[in-house]
C-alpha cells in the first residue's frame, strides 16, 4: 500500500481498517489528526494494519498517542523502536548513559518526569546532549538537523528509561539530602525532626516538675487530679466513636460518580518496598491486575540500594513500560516516608496513591477514586480506601486487628470524612492529588507514622480529605511479637504527630478551629493517654470493687461512687462500642469469621497499653528507628479477589 493512494484522514482510516469503506460519501470520523500523522508513520516503519487500528483506538479513547500506547502494549520493543528513530535522524543511539558524564544541573529532576533532553560532559571531547526523540517531533527534528548538519556532532539519542536510570544516579546523593531536609528547612514547625522544640521542652518540664512537687506534697489530690483528667479523656473518646456508630446506622448507600468527560489522565503508584523479595510476585501480580491504562499508569516501585535481595527479585520479573525500579540511597532515617518523599518529585500522574508491599488492591480502587476527585469540590485532596483484613481465623490478635480495622476504616473515618473534621490516614491506599502533595512538602522523613501526620497538616493548610469503598486487602500480623513491634512504631508515630501539632497550639485552634482541634485532641491526644493509663484506671475499678464486695466497714463518698461510675461506662461501654464498630463495618461472612474472639477485647487493650508505654520508651531512646513488619504472600483469599 502506498500512502499517497489516501489523501485524507478518512480514506487512510478506512484503508488500515479503523473505518469500513464507505458505500456513499464518507462519515466523519472524529480521530485527532495528530494520531492519524502518526499512524502514517507506524505505517511506513512496517507495522501492521491491525496494530495501528487497535493502538489507535486505545489511544483515541484514552487521550494518550499512538506511541505510548505502541510501547504501553509491548507490542514494540523500547530499545528498538528509540533506536529506529535514531537511524532516522541519523543520529548515534546510546542504550546506556554514564551517570558519571550526566551534568546535575538545577532543575534537571524534571526530566525524570518528562524526559527529552541531558547534557553530557566528556573528558577530551566537546559536551553532548542526548536527546528523547518521538514520533511527533520527530518532523521538527529532521527539518532542524536538515538545516543544521553539524548539531548531529553534538547529539545523541536514547530511550527515556536509560535517561531516568542515568539522571537517578547522578543525582542521588543531592537528591536524599534534599528529602531529608526540605521539610524541616521549609515547614520546620510540621517536621518530627526535633522531638521537643525549646518552648515545647521548656513548658514540659515545667509540668513535670509542678506534678512531682504536688505528687510529693499531696499524693492523694494528684492522683485524683490525674484520674479526671485521663477519665474526661476516655470519656471523650468513647462519645467520639459512639457518634459514629450511631451515624453508620442511619448512613444510606452511596453511588459511584460519573465517569468525567475527559480521559483518564495519568495515575502515579508508589509502593515502598523494604526487605520484601517473598512478596515480590504477589504484588506484580495485584499491580498488573489494576483497571487502568497501561499508558497512564507511572508505577514507582521505590526500594533501598543496599537491599540487594529485593532488587534481584523485582530484576528476576518482567516489568511492563509503565513500572520503574527506584533505589533510594541508604542512610538516616531509613524510613518509609523518606523513601516515598525521594521519588516524589518524578511522580508523572495527575493522581497518586500509596500502596504497601503486601497489599492485594480491588482493581476498580483507582476508578473510584478518579470519579471521585473529578466530581468532588477542589478542596478533597486526598480519599482514604477502606483496608480489610483476610487472615481474620489465622488467631485471636488478627481477629481483633481485623475488628479494629473494620470499624475504623469503613465506619468512623468515613463519619469523620463526610463532617469535614481532621482524618488521621491510614498508612496505604491513600490516593492524594499529586501537585497538592508536592506543595505541602509531601511525608515527613522523621515521622515513623506519616500517614496521620500528612493527614492532619493537610487539614491546617486548609485541604479535607474523603473515602472510597473499593477495598484494599491486607494479611495482620498474626504473632505477638510482629503485632507489637508495629503497633509500638504506630504509637510513636502518634506521639510524635501530636507534639508536632503542638508546638503552638493557639495556632492550631486558629487554623483548624476550635472544634476541629478538640477532635483532634480526642483522636490522636485521647487515644494515647487512654491507652497509656488504660490499666491505671482497670486497677482502680479493681480496687473499687473488692473494697465494695469484701471490706464490710468501707464507705464509698460521692466523689468515688461518681467516678467508679464514669470509669464503668467509659471502660466497658468503650468496649462495647469497639466491638459493635468493628461488626458494624463487617459483613456476615467476616463476623462470623471473627466469632466469640471479640470477648477478648480488653485483654487486646492490654496489650495496646503495653505497646503504648514501649513507644514512649522508644521515643526518648531511638524516635526515628523504623520498626519493620515481616511480610509474607496472602495465605486466605476473600470471595471478592476470587470473584
Amino acid at each position: 500500500m502506498r500512502l499517497a493512494e489516501y489523501p485524507d484522514d478518512i480514506a487512510f482510516a478506512t484503508a488500515i481498517g479503523i473505518l469500513p469503506r464507505p458505500c456513499g460519501p464518507p462519515c466523519e470520523e472524529h480521530i485527532p489528526p495528530r494520531l492519524m500523522t502518526e499512524a502514517r508513520f507506524f505505517r511506513r516503519l512496517g507495522l501492521s494494519k491491525t496494530l495501528i487500528s487497535t493502538m489507535l483506538v486505545r489511544a483515541s479513547q484514552h487521550g494518550t498517542t499512538l506511541e505510548s500506547e505502541l510501547l504501553a502494549s509491548g507490542a514494540v520493543s523500547e530499545e528498538i523502536y528509540y533506536e529506529a528513530l535514531a537511524e532516522i535522524l541519523h543520529l548515534p543511539f546510546l542504550t546506556r548513559i554514564d551517570p558519571t558524564q550526566l551534568e546535575d544541573l538545577p532543575g534537571v529532576d524534571t526530566q525524570l518526569v518528562e524526559p527529552t533532553v541531558v547534557r553530557l560532559r566528556h573528558p577530551t571531547r566537546a559536551p553532548t546532549t542526548a536527546i528523547v526523540p518521538s514520533a511527533e517531533r520527530l518532523g521538527y527534528l529532521t527539518e532542524r538537523l536538515a538545516h543544521a548538519p553539524a548539531l548531529r556532532t553534538m547529539m545523541a539519542a536514547t530511550t527515556p528509561s536509560a535517561l531516568r536510570a542515568a539522571l537517578w544516579q547522578a543525582g542521588c546523593n543531592r537528591r536524599v539530602r534534599d528529602t531529608v531536609d526540605q521539610l524541616f528547612a521549609t515547614m520546620p514547625e510540621a517536621s518530627a525532626r526535633i522531638t521537643l522544640w525549646g518552648r515545647q521542652g521548656f513548658y514540659t518540664g515545667i509540668v513535670l516538675a509542678l506534678l512531682l512537687s504536688l505528687a510529693t506534697a499531696a499524693p492523694k489530690l494528684a492522683l485524683i487530679l490525674l484520674h479526671i483528667v485521663t477519665t474526661l479523656l476516655f470519656f471523650a473518646t468513647f462519645l467520639v466513636r459512639l457518634v459514629a456508630l450511631v451515624a453508620k446506622k442511619r448512613e444510606a448507600g452511596r453511588a459511584l460518580a460519573r465517569p468525567p468527560a475527559r480521559p483518564r489522565p495519568v495515575y502515579s503508584v508508589f509502593v515502598a518496598l523494604y526487605r520484601e523479595a517473598a512478596v515480590v510476585p504477589q504484588l506484580i501480580e495485584t499491580l498488573n491486575k489494576i483497571e487502568w491504562p497501561a499508558a497512564c499508569l507511572d508505577i514507582k516501585l521505590i526500594c533501598e540500594a543496599d537491599d540487594q535481595e529485593t532488587l534481584d527479585a523485582l530484576a528476576a520479573i518482567p516489568l511492563g513500560r509503565q513500572y520503574e525500579v527506584v533505589a533510594v540511597p541508604p542512610g538516616r532515617p531509613r524510613t518509609k516516608p523518606k523513601a516515598l518523599s525521594y521519588a516524589l518529585g518524578a511522580a508523572r500522574g495527575e493522581y497518586l496513591v500509596i500502596y504497601d508491599a503486601e497489599d492485594r488492591i480491588d482493581p476498580l480502587q483507582l476508578e473510584e477514586a478518579w470519579r471521585t476527585f473529578e466530581s468532588g469540590p477542589r478542596e478533597i485532596v486526598c480519599l482514604q480506601a477502606p483496608l480489610v483484613i483476610t487472615n481474620v481465623r489465622e488467631s485471636w490478635l488478627s481477629a481483633l486487628f481485623a475488628l479494629e480495622y473494620a470499624g475504623l476504616f469503613r465506619v468512623l473515618l468515613p463519619r469523620l470524612a463526610a463532617a469535614r473534621l481532621p482524618m488521621p490516614l491510614g498508612g496505604t491506599s491513600n490516593h492524594f492529588r499529586t501537585r497538592v502533595l508536592q506543595q505541602v512538602g509531601g511525608w515527613d522523613p522523621y515521622n515513623v507514622t506519616e500517614d496521620a501526620d500528612l493527614g492532619l497538616r493537610l487539614y491546617r493548610l486548609g485541604y479535607r480529605c474523603g473515602t472510597i469503598t473499593r477495598p484494599t486487602y491486607e494479611e495482620a500480623p498474626s504473632g505477638r511479637d510482629a503485632w507489637l513491634g508495629q503497633r509500638t512504631r504506630w504509637f510513636k508515630g502518634w506521639l510524635q504527630t501530636w507534639l508536632v501539632l503542638m508546638r503552638r497550639p493557639s495556632r492550631l485552634v486558629q487554623e483548624m478551629g476550635l472544634w476541629p482541634s478538640f477532635v483532634f485532641q480526642v483522636l490522636i491526644g485521647g487515644l494515647i493517654l487512654s491507652s497509656l493509663a488504660h490499666p491505671l484506671i482497670i486497677a482502680y475499678i479493681g480496687v473499687i470493687t473488692w473494697s465494695l464486695f469484701f471490706k464490710s466497714a468501707y464507705t464509698v463518698g460521692p466523689f468515688e461512687l461518681t467516678m467508679f461510675t464514669i470509669d464503668m461506662v467509659n471502660i466497658f461501654g468503650s468496649y462495647a462500642v469497639f466491638v459493635a464498630l468493628g461488626r458494624g463495618g463487617m459483613t456476615p461472612g467476616e463476623q462470623a469469621s471473627v466469632g466469640w474472639r471479640w470477648a477478648l477485647t480488653p485483654v487486646y487493650w492490654l496489650f495496646l497499653s503495653f505497646a503504648a508505654w514501649r513507644a514512649v520508651k522508644e521515643l526518648c531512646n531511638d524516635p526515628f528507628f523504623w520498626n519493620k513488619t515481616t511480610h509474607r504472600p496472602a495465605q486466605t483469599v476473600t470471595e471478592a479477589e476470587a470473584g
